[in-house]
């Protein structure tokens, strides 16, 4: 076993749906999806510390309304890791959360998913980035995709990633409505309004063909299908949408399954400028980023 670095600092980032297609049910109960997925320079932060004692997992979180420690996703990845690689050393985690809870943004499934990285190089076990994601997909659907991030396209239950590059930055504006919304229950909702489902669009095949795609040619696609039935059942969504379309985005959007908007700047200038338009709400939450270019371990 490796001891070379006993603790790292991780970033764990959010992550936004430029494109979300939902198909039908799986026998496994998962819908089957397309979803093309960008990480974004908005994170939470994660102190992962190994000790030669071993004194079990420890987990510090800063956000008191998620499960008890050891139903946070944090605690049960490094769970999942220290079984499966048979070792026994202690385990500290701290996590400071940055990401809006139940927003879309994937912020559990990131900070799982850097916590299985993370001790995958404290304790120097070699695994692939295949091996992590197995791994990781039993903790959730979006977990295998931030092994592959930044930029991805996600199909099946989440279970197949084609890392893709997405050519220069935009700045990405985050709107919560300060409220969650579950995914279970999204996902119903759908089904309930849906009557049909459907097929791949042509124009996605071409995307998911290609290595390397333009900003140019995602805005042209960006769409959200939870966006018809999510927006009836709460109105402000679309509200924060027009806003953000006001302010000059490129392309706006719900994110999963909600509740959080996106808006695409080309411009920082112009993302701080949209994000100062929802000063007078103090109940949304409001971060800007620029959409990401490396993957959570790499170095800026």
């Amino acid at each position: 076993m490796g001891n070379v670095d006993r603790s790292l600092l991780l970033h764990p980032p959010a992550k936004v749906n430029l494109i979300l297609k939902i198909f039908d049910r799986l026998s496994n109960g998962y819908h089957a999806l397309w979803s093309f997925m960008q990480t974004i320079g908005v994170s939470d932060e994660l102190t992962v510390r190994v000790t030669n004692a071993f004194e079990g997992i420890r987990l510090d979180c800063s956000e008191k309304t998620l499960s008890p420690p050891t139903g946070n996703l944090v605690y049960r990845a490094a769970d999942l890791v220290l079984r499966r690689a048979g070792v026994a050393v202690g385990v500290d985690l701290k996590l400071v959360k940055g990401i809006p809870v139940e927003a879309g943004l994937g912020g559990g499934s990131s900070d799982a998913a850097a916590t299985i990285m993370g001790l995958n190089r404290l304790l120097g076990l070699n695994w692939t980035n295949g091996e992590m994601a197995a791994l990781g997909q039993t903790l959730g659907s979006d977990v295998p995709f931030f092994m592959e991030a930044p930029t991805a396209v996600v199909h099946g239950w989440g279970q197949r990633i084609i890392p893709k590059t997405l050519e220069g930055v935009r700045w990405i504006v985050l709107v919560n409505p300060g409220f969650p919304i579950n995914t279970g229950q999204a996902f119903r909702r759908l089904d309930e309004v849906r009557r049909t489902v459907p097929p791949m669009p042509e124009a996605l095949e071409s995307v998911e063909r290609a290595s390397s795609v333009s900003w140019s040619g995602i805005l042209a696609r960006m769409e959200n299908d939870f966006e018809a039935v999510l927006f009836a059942d709460y109105p402000v969504l679309a509200d924060i949408k027009n806003t953000l379309s006001e302010m000059g985005a490129e392309g706006a959007l719900l994110s999963g399954s909600g509740a959080t908007v996106f808006g695409v700047f080309r411009e920082q200038a112009e993302a701080l400028r949209a994000k100062g338009a929802f000063a007078g709400t103090p109940k949304y939450q409001v971060a800007v980023g620029p959409s990401l270019q490396r993957g959570v371990l790499e170095e800026p």
